[in-house]
């Protein structure tokens, strides 16, 4: 059984995560405001968010499932989304250095069909190296950790910053793939379907 897949969110990299896996989604940008949702437990934040995603986007599609995510990090008990600019992005690299942060993704996957959506958010601790301010400003200078919640991209230049991953890699590219498989389970559809 498979049914068409929309991906609420206007990622590459989460497009390239699907598509990695088989699955070939239907790209829907929900432009939801993420600014209406303001929680302070970052599980809470991202599963909220994930899901609003998700919902906006289930009127512009018929028989689909519809998946939104979003993601936010966690260092020193603070949420950080995306920065707001290069100031903001160099504070907070000289922050995370040689420091350890959680990142967090809701996933919320809406089943049109069956009227039925499951909501889980996955978990990955994330060890940023010893870096210094010159390589945190040429990595600002390339534009990439201005995208990204946390400020770096594990697919991209960011990776070299980073010095260890606990827990699920896709989950901070922005999409757990071992999660996506079995959210697609408790729907009752299998990820080799799609293949």
């Amino acid at each position: 059984m498979t049914t068409n897949f929309v991906l609420a969110s206007a990622s590459p990299a989460r497009r390239r995560l699907l598509q990695s896996v088989g699955i070939n989604p239907l790209v829907c940008v929900s432009h939801f405001d993420e600014s209406q949702i303001q929680l302070t437990d970052p599980i809470a934040l991202v599963e909220t968010l994930a899901q609003r995603k998700a919902e906006v986007v289930l009127s512009q599609v018929n028989d689909a499932l519809v998946l939104g995510c979003d993601s936010v990090l966690v260092v020193d008990n603070q949420i950080y989304g995306k920065p707001r600019d290069a100031a903001e992005a160099f504070t907070r690299w000289q922050q995370m250095r040689g420091n350890q942060g959680t990142l967090y993704t809701g996933h919320a996957l809406i089943d049109q069909t069956q009227s039925r959506q499951v909501v889980r958010c996955g978990i990955t601790q994330v060890y940023f190296g010893r870096v210094s301010d010159a390589q945190i400003q040429a990595y600002i200078a390339t534009g990439e950790p201005l995208v990204c919640a946390g400020c770096f991209a594990l697919e991209g230049k960011g990776s070299a910053l980073i010095d260890k991953i606990e827990g699920c890699q896709s989950n901070v590219i922005g999409l757990s793939l071992p999660l996506l498989r079995s959210m697609l389970a408790e729907l009752g559809y299998d990820l080799s379907s799609y293949w």
